[in-house]
């Protein structure tokens, strides 16, 4: 079993709500910036990204990859983040 940050277990087990970018997994300081000034602001949106790609992780990564440069560890934890969260109140 892998093993997941705090901040992972915080955001799997609460409402989205108005969480900043910066509450996703493998979301730090800088891709948090890139995506803010793409428009990605909020975790909802990126969520509704991963949602318009159907939850599919090789798109999801590659988008996040492409839209703030991402690597191969901070796009699997978000995706993971994103993916468990839907797992839990989808």
């Amino acid at each position: 079993m892998s093993s997941t940050s705090q901040k992972h277990r915080d955001f799997v087990t609460e409402p989205i709500g108005e969480k900043t970018v910066y509450a996703l997994g493998g979301i730090g300081e800088v891709l948090g910036k890139r995506l803010e000034n793409k428009g990605f602001d909020k975790a909802y949106v990126v969520l509704g990204q991963y949602l318009v790609l159907k939850k599919d992780e090789e798109l999801f990564r590659e988008w996040l990859k492409d839209i703030c440069g991402a690597n191969a560890k901070q796009q699997g934890e978000c995706f993971n983040c994103l993916n468990e969260w839907c797992n839990s109140f989808l």
